[in-house]
């Protein structure tokens, strides 16, 4: 993993086009820029430990990160995962407390890392910043009790379904028209997401293809009966 000396004008340029930063104006990100370095992580490269202190917050650029943590049995807990353009460490940076989890990159990656002195001193003078931080941290925190919720209440068929169907690619076969599902990230590390083991993530995946719902090949899956899938294991 590579921080490297920043240039202030590719950072604006970076910055900028994250959602977080799009209406702030080029003068406020400017000065956010000066407080930010660049990171390439190869895939792989852990980024935090659990435990670390927090001194900002992480811009992936491209690439994908996921933040975990280990059970009292040693298995793999994947809390989320964090695609290009998103942002994640803000809470933590907040409170002020060590991380509670670890990142490790997924993919060879880009971010960028947003220091905390910078981003403290243009809240205190940016009200609508501060304004769309909170949001992002709503969005978040939102995310994230909707998922305790699913777990709370919902099947593993119920909530891989749930995660199928939240994919945004959609695409055209001859038949008609079909959702594409490209998955963002290999089985296991989606079934960890989804609080399913592997080989269960697996065998549902089979069902759904046999009752002739999805058609998997690879990390692709298109799904053949949208409305079908939607009232199955109800």
């Amino acid at each position: 993993m590579n921080a490297s000396t920043h240039v202030p004008t590719k950072i604006q340029q970076l910055l900028a086009q994250s959602a977080l930063f799009r209406e702030i104006s080029p003068e406020e990100i400017e000065r956010i820029a000066q407080g930010c370095r660049e990171i390439r992580a190869p895939k792989g490269s852990i980024l935090f430990q659990k435990g670390d202190q927090s001194n900002g917050f992480y811009l992936v650029v491209y690439g994908q990160v996921k933040l975990t943590f280990l059970s009292r049995t040693g298995t793999e807990k994947i809390v989320e995962i964090i695609a290009a353009g998103q942002t994640f460490g803000e809470a933590v940076m907040f409170l002020e407390r060590p991380y509670p989890v670890y990142a490790q990159t997924l993919e060879d990656s880009l971010l960028v890392h947003v220091s905390k002195a910078a981003l403290f001193e243009e809240i205190e003078h940016n009200k609508f910043f501060a304004l769309k931080m909170l949001a992002g941290l709503s969005i978040r925190l939102h995310g994230l009790v909707s998922d305790v919720a699913a777990y709370s209440l919902n099947t593993a068929t119920q909530r891989l379904i749930g995660f199928l169907l939240s994919q945004e690619d959609s695409g055209q076969t001859e038949t008609g028209s079909v959702r594409s599902i490209r998955l963002p990230a290999a089985k296991a590390v989606i079934a960890s997401r989804l609080n399913i083991s592997p080989e269960t993530f697996s065998r549902m995946l089979q069902e759904l293809a046999s009752q002739g719902l999805i058609q998997v090949q690879g990390r692709d899956i298109a799904i053949l009966e949208l409305e079908k899938l939607c009232r199955y294991g109800h």
